[in-house]
């Protein structure tokens, strides 16, 4: 490995190793004490860098600054942003494992779990032959999703700190809770970060370069039924199960995740619970066009009520709350942030991957709320579960993009 970025792995591991685990059942922001600790310790470690305006946000979010070393009014302020919660996986006990010069093709065990990487299961591992791969042990996530972005943008801290005639503008520094429940950016306080646009950096695989994502919705059903002895259950009983059942066979079949790609939307049902008395459901709807994304939401509203309309009272009660909204909508009119990115990964002969991106981030949130902010790559695969990997070179050049947007735009 190069010694570039001497702490970047460094970081990385120990970064991973703290338990970060954001709480969807929670109703405060940061959703959870660990998180607070978590982003109290960066916030003490960027001080010891000489970041200057070090501060917490009532939102949780700590934000730092680096200021110019060159005087030209036309160079940009430019914003780098990365969360700290994982997502809801065991996050307990991380124990990162290494794969020096990996051969691209070999199974890898993850420690003594049972679990493999397998390139026959997961073929993106035939790109990184050669590469040196951080994994998991099999029992937990591993946590790149966002500890990589996290540890790349203070590698570039490092870096510029280090090598003072490299020239740049005023950066602005982010890192946030909750990115992962959905709700971490709800207040970003776009006015106090200060940049002209931004970047988080919370992607996937080299190159990846998103500046549309998903419009987002969650749904939260709770159906009521009236249970009786099933032996004298006709006309009486209403199964509250039964109706669960029915609402998800009145939507789409060919509308779920598992049937979907590229810009087709979906419902996902992830969550199905309880008896014939009393049942409770949680969706996920998706898609990237809006009018589409509100007939969605519209459909199981409307499945819903016809199903309400077999009693004399409702039985089916839906919540439907936007998450967030897609950022192409806004971006696609303010391109300088995207342009610059795509410069900057061609000048390092990285070939950008600009798609859109089946899911979002916390710059779908930030976009809206005034700050331009598309999404680059930190490197990780598989995320959110136990078969997640993340390799060293990738992370490297990851953080080679950061500081060459950064010189780019001094020039």
């Amino acid at each position: 490995m190069s010694t570039k970025y001497p702490e970047l792995i460094n970081r990385f591991m120990r970064f991973v190793k703290v338990n970060t685990r954001s709480n969807e059942e929670s109703e405060t922001t940061p959703s959870d004490p660990k998180e607070v600790a978590f982003l109290k310790d960066l916030s003490e470690e960027l001080r010891s860098l000489g970041l200057s305006d070090v501060q917490t946000m009532p939102d949780g979010y700590v934000f730092a600054k680096m200021p110019a070393n060159i005087d030209d009014a036309d160079v940009p302020t430019i914003g780098f942003i990365s969360h700290v919660d994982t997502a809801d996986f065991n996050s307990e006990n991380i124990q990162p494992q290494e794969v020096k010069n990996y051969d691209g093709q070999s199974v890898i065990k993850l420690g003594d779990s049972g679990f493999t990487l397998d390139p026959k299961d997961f073929p993106n591992l035939k790109n990184y032959k050669g590469h040196d791969l951080i994994t998991t042990d099999g029992r937990t996530l591993l946590g790149a999703d966002d500890k990589a972005g996290v540890a790349e943008i203070f590698a570039l801290i490092d870096y510029l700190n280090a090598h003072p005639e490299v020239k740049h503008g005023a950066l602005s520094f982010a890192f946030g809770p909750d990115e992962e429940i959905g709700r971490g950016a709800n207040n970003f306080e776009v006015k106090a970060f200060g940049a002209d646009f931004a970047y988080t950096v919370d992607g996937g695989p080299l190159g990846e370069l998103e500046w549309e994502t998903f419009n987002a919705a969650g749904a939260k059903i709770s159906i009521t039924g009236r249970n009786v002895h099933p032996g004298t259950a006709k006309d009486t009983m209403v199964n509250a199960l039964q109706l669960a059942i029915d609402l998800h066979n009145a939507l789409p079949a060919d509308e779920r995740p598992e049937k979907t790609e590229g810009r087709e939307g979906f419902f996902h049902l992830y969550a199905l619970n309880g008896t014939p008395d009393e049942a409770s459901m949680g969706y996920i709807i998706r898609d990237h066009d809006r009018e589409a994304f509100e007939a969605k939401k519209n459909l199981l509203i409307v499945a819903a009520d016809e199903l309400n309309a077999q009693f004399e009272s409702p039985r089916i009660k839906v919540d439907v709350q936007d998450q967030y909204y897609n950022m192409g909508d806004v971006l696609k009119d303010k391109q300088e942030s995207v342009v610059l990115a795509e410069s900057a990964m061609k000048a390092l002969n990285i070939e950008p991957k600009i798609e859109a991106v089946r899911g979002g981030t916390d710059g779908s949130k930030i976009t809206f709320l005034g700050l331009p902010t598309p999404n680059l790559f930190a490197g990780g695969e598989n995320m959110h579960g136990r078969f997640e990997y993340v390799s060293k070179q990738v992370m490297e050049q990851a953080t080679d993009v950061l500081l060459e947007i950064v010189q780019e735009a001094a020039k």
